[in-house]
């Protein structure tokens, strides 16, 4: 059974990597940008159109606020940037804002962020792969027919790739990653070039449309709200910021600088590419509508449900380069396969902060675990299940999955940035140095305002898109912290339960007697050898013990047993009902009420196979009877095995394998949480 799984885990993972070799894979910053940047560089390609899709419910004339959403989302993200460049400095050991608001605000303010930060990654892939699914399937209508389908192959692909490791992973990511900024920067030049220089017309292939609003004339508080509304889309550029700060055990010495520089070069990247697009796509016409169906009219009627509204950036694209030209072909293919890579930055920070939560006793042990490729192997699993899921039950709707979107990141963002100013506060009030108290109020103050600004962004969000779906996110956080919250509260019952004594008790008291039974259904060499081990044992008692479930298979028994002049007394035990497992629970528990402070020991025989199969034909008593005596207090079980020529036929197979792991063996990789001395101190 080994072999059989071992195999194709190989042939799709790799070989596995020993624990020596975890410094191998540490990123430097060049590999970093597109394993944790690829989300918030990607969401250029799907927050432009965001911001127009809902100024379009006002109609056209509403177009006209989008540079000024444009500038105030740039404002957003550079204030997140110089917020979180101060997190990765202060706390390098991967927590992130978990450990940020952990150590500042508390449990429950860590807990919440946790909470926030799992579903929004979840969320993430998700909206990314959806996201690249349409715009692959604008030039391939298969792709759109079986959209669900596709989306959650991909989600197996990126999987399989992630649990080759995390560098060969990045390695992999980073070509079409830069393929894609290129592509982007290469647009935005030439389009301000022909504008400019040439005085060329651009017009979208949309550019000819009206848009029929679905609210006209919106004024006061009601353009007040939708303004708000379209700001909040358009936040959707900042998902992701958080994850380089969740990272930082991810990247080569030194990891805090590596890490801020690495994430001003993503800032920077980012809301150039947003402010280029949102800036092409006015010059171009474009045109977008929610319900495009309906609300887009060409000479008077409306376009009709065959018609597939593309992305903002394919229809600037086609507006710039030209329809089916090279480099339009180039930046359509780069565009889908980076939204799929991009969810690539959920696939590095779920796992780690999943794997940090194990160790802090949140989630389940099995988080906590490397694979074999120095992987948190399980965090990925979990992940990729979850988004399938979500993209199954959402149809890998884009425009219904983005709208739970970014409430996740925004409770984190806030919650962080409080932590950060806590931070500082604490730190001032023993601090004397002139020269490092400056720098911490300069910091401060930096985390103040982001406290402040994004505090405000998740008002907004929240009063915006609640009725929109963020009611669903947050119905997520809630599940995730109760599920979390029980987890921690049965860890610390255990925990408490099994500690050590200080003073001996009854677990180290030695009992008065042990009383051994051996299980026997006939005589033969498992039966010995068991017989064997238990007179070994030296127990104060020691009988055979048997059921009659077939007189003629106990007379037989007997038979044997006297011939052979075996010297430990044999009982059979009757069972009209010609049940097995139940006289025996009850005998043993008819021992312990006799003698309470005996130990009662059940030596079971059992053959050891080699093939997956034979475990059907082979101990199933055995097993029976071991789960039921788990429950019975003062007994012991030992199993004697007895190797049948299968299972060393099975051994030398195995040990002609170059690394052979043991079937049920157990990898124990904790979270990188050292604390790297940071750059103020």
């Amino acid at each position: 059974m080994s072999k059989l799984t071992d195999v194709p885990k190989r042939i799709l993972i790799g070989r596995a990597l020993r624990s020596d070799r975890l410094g191998e894979t540490l990123l430097p910053k060049r590999v970093a940008l597109p394993v944790f940047a690829s989300d918030p560089l990607s969401s250029v390609a799907y927050a432009p159109g965001e911001v127009l899709l809902v100024l379009s419910i006002a109609g056209l004339s509403a177009y006209h606020f989008s540079p000024w959403i444009a500038a105030a989302v740039v404002v957003l993200m550079f204030t997140v940037v110089a917020s979180y460049r101060q997190n990765v400095h202060a706390y390098p050991s991967g927590g992130g804002d978990y450990e940020v608001a952990t150590t500042n605000l508390g449990p429950k303010a860590g807990l919440t962020v946790a909470s926030a930060l799992l579903v929004d990654y979840v969320l993430t892939v998700a909206v990314s792969i959806s996201s690249g699914i349409e715009n692959l399937g604008s030039a391939i209508p298969f792709v759109v027919e079986h959209k669900v389908a596709c989306a959650i192959g991909v989600i197996v692909l990126l999987t399989l790739m992630n649990l080759r490791g995390v560098k060969e992973s990045g390695t992999l990511f980073a070509v079409p990653t830069y393929v894609f900024v290129a592509g982007v920067f290469t647009m935005i030049a030439w389009g301000a070039f022909r504008t400019v220089v040439l005085g060329d017309e651009m017009r979208a292939p949309t550019a000819d449309y009206e848009i029929k609003p679905e609210h006209p004339g919106l004024a006061g508080f009601a353009l007040v709200f939708l303004l708000l509304r379209a700001f909040s889309s358009g936040c959707a550029a900042l998902t992701g910021v958080e994850a380089i700060s969740n990272g930082v055990p991810a990247f080569r010495k030194p990891k805090s600088r590596n890490a801020a520089t690495t994430l001003f070069l993503m800032g920077l990247l980012a809301v150039t590419m947003f402010c280029g697009i949102i800036g092409l796509a006015m010059a171009t016409d474009v045109r977008m509508a929610e319900n495009p169906a309906k609300d887009l009219v060409h000479d008077g009627v409306p376009l009709g449900a065959d018609y597939v509204q593309h992305p903002v950036i394919s229809q600037v694209a086609e507006a710039v380069f030209g329809h089916g030209s090279f480099l339009f072909l180039i930046l359509a293919a780069a565009t889908a396969l980076v939204l799929f890579l991009a969810a690539n930055t959920a696939y590095n920070g779920f796992p780690l902060l999943g794997s940090i939560l194990a160790q802090d006793r949140y989630l389940p042990r099995q988080l906590h675990t490397r694979g074999d490729r120095l992987a948190f192997s399980n965090g990925i699993v979990l992940l990729a299940g979850a988004a399938a899921l979500l993209v199954w039950i959402y149809g890998a709707d884009s425009t219904r999955l983005i709208q739970l979107y970014i409430v996740g990141v925004f409770v984190s963002f806030t919650l962080s940035q409080t932590g950060m100013v806590r931070h500082w506060n604490r730190l001032l009030a023993t601090e004397n140095d002139r020269a490092r108290r400056r720098h911490m109020i300069r910091s401060r103050a930096i985390n103040t305002f982001g406290a402040f600004f994004t505090g405000l962004v998740l008002v907004v969000v929240l009063v915006t898109k609640f009725t929109h779906g963020a009611w669903v996110a947050l119905l997520g956080m809630c599940i995730f912290y109760a599920t979390m919250t029980a987890i921690r509260r049965h860890y610390d019952r255990v925990a408490e339960e099994i500690a050590a004594p200080e003073t001996p008790g009854d677990d180290v008291a030695r009992p008065s007697r042990v009383h051994s039974v051996v299980l026997v259904s006939k005589i033969h060499r498992p039966t010995l050898r068991a017989l064997a081990y238990a007179k070994l044992m030296r127990s104060d008692t020691l009988e055979a013990l048997s059921v009659n479930v077939d007189p003629a298979d106990t007379r037989a028994l007997h038979a044997e047993w006297e011939r052979r002049g075996i010297d430990v007394p044999l009982k059979v035990l009757d069972s009209p009902y010609r049940e097995v497992t139940r006289p025996v629970i009850d005998y043993v528990k008819n021992l312990r009420k006799e003698s309470p402070r005996d130990v009662v020991s059940v030596i079971i025989p059992e053959y050891v196979v080699g093939h997956w199969y034979e475990h059907l034909l082979h101990n199933q008593s055995a097993l029976r009877l071991k789960g039921r005596l788990l429950f019975t207090p003062g007994v012991m079980v030992t199993s004697v095995p007895y190797q049948l020529q299968s299972s060393e036929a099975a051994k030398k197979r195995a040990r002609k394998r170059q690394e052979w792991n043991a079937p049920g063996s157990v990898r124990r990789g904790p979270a990188e949480r050292a604390k790297e001395p940071s750059a103020q101190k």
